[in-house]
């Protein structure tokens, strides 16, 4: 895989795919995104690219024939009896779901086959060796097609909100397959609807001064998240996470911060880089992070990081299970003896244990995946259960839930559970992991932070200081966006020379200062390998 923020991407294939696109006459403008699309994504995983145009061919010839299917069924009703039309709906409703069955199951199953066949295998074999059982399965060696995680979901909400009638079957391929493999979010999403991207990804708009303006600031802010602060991180916790003993917790924490800063800025960064890349072409991508460590609460925080995954679950797994039939029988039961906040509560929780259990599968095949799953499904149940009690809590202290105190307070826990997770989602196994949160609980001893030891792991005190430069600029522009200040708005209203002055600091900063050279290896983006 190339850097994709680095080299291909950004510095030569985006500034060529815009001038083309631009000197192209409107109407053959998305005949152009989509074939650079195909060849950013050829250019990565070369001849697998034939499983993102099967799963562009498939989706539309389901889309079609649902289409027939429910034509077919809307004939047959015009001409019968009242009586009758009930059976007909249900038997056509019965078609439909098979179609929808082996939709999902042929782009799931391509998706297991790719990214989970070693994992099961390798359990397999260890269960096999536990029975004394003569015989190993081999393994294949895989080559995994880039973004197969996202674009397989595209494709699953594409077949499930027709089947719903919430959208119309797209009739043209071409759209379709551009709706998947559009190449600024190819690699690490957004995962996106249909519905919202359609009419953009088709209306070959000009790029215009604004778009350029506002799409560079994006991309240049995301590169400055990236480049300057992750990839120096990434020296950092690589040697603190491969370390073959954790004598002390200090260095553990260190490197849980480290890693936790590391994954936001790079992931955050390059969704300014994709959605940045896509305002340039007037296409307005959803938003992936909504500043997430001012959350005072676990739920609230997975509603504002990696939104689009979240919403994703919440409406083709969580209501779905909730809603349906059984859970509904058996909310009613419970309600009648469990109460009101309970009875739901217990439904609702098997839809929260399969929406978590994939969340965790989704980002990777190990266990360690699996545990941060349950992790944060555990702590979600917890403050479920609970809410009744710090309600009341609340309400006989007369303590204000949003007086300052009580939001930093909140917010702090809510880092520090979420620190947790991703350690153990950061350990290469899960062994690891167990003792790096043994030593965190039973060796911490914060004066190694402020110790010459921390520059024994790849990065100097210069390094120190430019991350927490960077950290605190993000931190601020972070605090304006959460109280819905509108930064590049405002910075197009100051004089030209004024706001040229600041994007040449800014990218001076990122030439500077950015991660590169000799002691430095580029990092793809760390949310490709999920």
């Amino acid at each position: 895989m190339v850097n994709y923020c680095n080299t291909l991407y950004f510095l030569i294939f985006l500034p060529i795919v815009i001038l083309i696109y631009n000197i192209t006459p409107k109407k053959h403008r998305p005949k152009i995104l989509l074939l650079a699309s195909y060849i950013f994504f050829f250019s990565i995983s070369g001849k697998l690219i034939i499983f993102l145009i099967f799963s562009s061919l498939s989706i539309h010839h389901f889309g079609l024939w649902l289409e027939s299917i429910k034509s077919e069924r809307d004939e047959i009703l015009k001409n019968v009896q009242k009586e009758d039309k009930k059976e007909i709906k249900i038997t056509y409703k019965k078609k439909e779901k098979r179609i929808i069955i082996l939709a999902i199951l042929i782009h799931l199953g391509l998706l297991v086959f790719f990214k989970y066949t070693k994992f099961f295998g390798i359990n397999i074999n260890n269960l096999l060796a536990q029975l004394k059982v003569n015989y190993q399965i081999p393994l294949p060696k895989l080559l995994i097609p880039i973004g197969i995680s996202f674009y397989t979901l595209e494709a699953i909400s594409y077949i499930i909100d027709v089947a719903r009638e919430k959208i119309k079957p797209e009739k043209n391929l071409m759209s379709l397959a551009l709706y998947l493999s559009f190449f600024p979010k190819t690699v690490e999403g957004p995962i996106s609807r249909y519905e919202d991207l359609k009419e953009s990804l088709n209306a070959g708009e000009k790029t215009t001064y604004k778009s350029l303006c506002f799409g560079a600031q994006r991309i240049l802010y995301g590169l400055i998240k990236k480049v300057v602060v992750a990839d120096r991180l990434n020296i950092l916790v690589k040697s603190i996470f491969s370390m073959s003993e954790f004598s002390n917790g200090g260095i553990v924490a260190l490197g849980t911060i480290a890693y936790t800063i590391q994954l936001y800025m790079d992931f955050s960064g390059t969704m300014d880089v994709v959605i940045g890349s896509a305002e340039i072409f007037n296409i307005r991508l959803k938003e992936n992070f909504r500043q997430p460590f001012f959350s005072k609460s676990i739920s609230e925080f997975w509603s504002r990081w990696h939104i689009t995954l979240g919403t994703w679950f919440k409406d083709y797994i969580f209501y779905p299970v909730s809603l349906s039939k059984p859970m509904k029988k058996l909310t009613t039961i419970l309600r009648r003896h469990l109460g009101n906040h309970f009875g739901p509560l217990i439904a609702g929780s098997v839809a929260l244990f399969l929406v978590w259990l994939a969340n965790g599968l989704w980002h990777g095949a190990a266990w360690t995946f699996v545990f941060f799953g349950m992790y944060h499904f555990f702590f979600i149940i917890i403050a479920n259960i609970t809410e009744p009690l710090v309600n009341k809590f609340y309400c006989v202290t007369h303590i204000n839930r949003e007086n300052i105190i009580v939001k930093t307070i909140r917010i702090i826990k809510t880092t520090i559970i979420v620190l947790i997770g991703e350690l153990f989602f950061r350990a290469d196994r899960f062994k690891t992991a167990l003792a790096m949160f043994n030593a965190l609980i039973t060796k911490f001893d914060f004066r190694v932070i402020m110790s010459k030891d921390i520059f024994n792991f790849g990065i100097d005190k210069l390094d120190f200081i430019i991350v927490i430069i960077t950290l605190v600029f993000v931190f601020v522009i972070s605090i304006l966006k959460e109280k819905n200040i509108n930064i590049r708005k405002i910075l197009s209203t100051w004089q030209k020379p004024l706001r040229w002055l600041i994007f040449y600091i800014l990218i001076f900063y990122l030439i500077i200062f950015g991660a590169y050279g000799m002691n430095y290896t580029p990092v793809d983006p760390m949310y490709a390998n999920f």
